[in-house]
């Protein structure tokens, strides 16, 4: 049973556990939660049913992870009314969770989303079946979005991320890990939409394993490069990308506090300079290198 039963309880940690008589805690008393995390697993998942039902309307932040041992990451989860029960949702993470998307039966369509929507995370190891219909669906009115974890989102494309109505994102992780398919996929292009969209404003950008063309990754840094305030950027991770020597000396000549450059696996660049770089001053030596 729950010893729950206090009207000052706003945050729920259920990662790796289960806890007795939660639901019918949530029924009773989830308008007062502010934030869940909880890992998937049979009895959670009727968690998420109770959310989405609406037993937490002012729920901000919400996390859903499995282990990472886990066979079984699919998780059905109906975006629509996930917006209409939890409309006050700043932070959703789903890490390592396959989301099934469902449909709304009634037909209704939610035309508010998640406008106070900060961050999203749907960052996998395994294979991604998210596409850009699946994330505007999601983001559609999020303009407020800061942070976007899109890691191992292989079928995200850049057109996808242009057209969101986020202006101002700071924090943009779409790099590929753990996948069979990193190497094996077709050149990319039309990187540059998305630092053309956020050159602004973004902080950190990982782009590793991304198979953008040479060219196209040269025209994306330009644009990283005419950010008009110099001490924006400060981490980039182009590991195991196609940049080249050129492309590399726009951005890192221009952004004065970039702190963290990974070129790791880079097989365009020159032997020595592949490493992660820490530190302005060890960025300022490669730049040197690179002339």
């Amino acid at each position: 049973s729950l010893g729950l039963h206090s009207q000052s309880l706003h945050s729920i940690n259920l990662q790796y556990s289960e806890v007795e008589g939660l639901l019918e805690y949530l029924e009773n008393h989830g308008s007062q939660i502010k934030q869940i995390w909880f890992t998937q697993g049979l009895k959670n998942d009727r968690l998420l049913s109770a959310i989405t039902r609406g037993c937490c309307p002012d729920l901000e932040l919400l996390e859903v992870n499995t282990k990472l041992d886990s066979k079984d990451c699919e998780l059905s989860v109906c975006i629509q009314a996930l917006q209409v029960a939890c409309p006050k949702l700043k932070t959703f993470r789903m890490l390592n969770v396959r989301p099934l998307h469902k449909t709304m039966r009634s037909g209704a369509d939610s035309a508010l989303g998640f406008p106070l929507l900060e961050e999203l995370c749907i960052a996998t190891t395994s294979y991604s079946y998210m596409t850009d219909k699946d994330l505007w669906d999601i983001l559609f009115n999020s303009t407020r979005l800061r942070v976007l974890d899109l890691r191992g989102c292989s079928r995200i494309t850049p057109a996808g991320l242009a057209s969101l109505p986020c202006l101002e994102l700071e924090c943009l992780f779409w790099g590929l890990y753990f996948s069979s398919h990193i190497g094996s996929s077709s050149p990319k292009k039309g990187l540059h939409m998305v630092t053309q969209k956020w050159n602004q404003t973004l902080q950190q950008l990982d782009i590793a394993n991304q198979l953008f063309t040479e060219e196209d990754l040269e025209i994306a840094m330009s644009y990283l490069a005419q950010a008009k305030e110099v001490d924006t950027l400060r981490s980039l991770n182009l590991s195991g990308t196609r940049i080249t020597p050129p492309a590399l000396r726009s951005v890192i000549g221009q952004m004065a506090a970039l702190s963290y450059l990974n070129l790791s696996s880079c097989r365009y660049l020159p032997r020595g300079v592949k490493r992660i770089y820490r530190g302005q001053e060890d960025i300022r030596q490669l730049l040197d290198k690179l002339e």
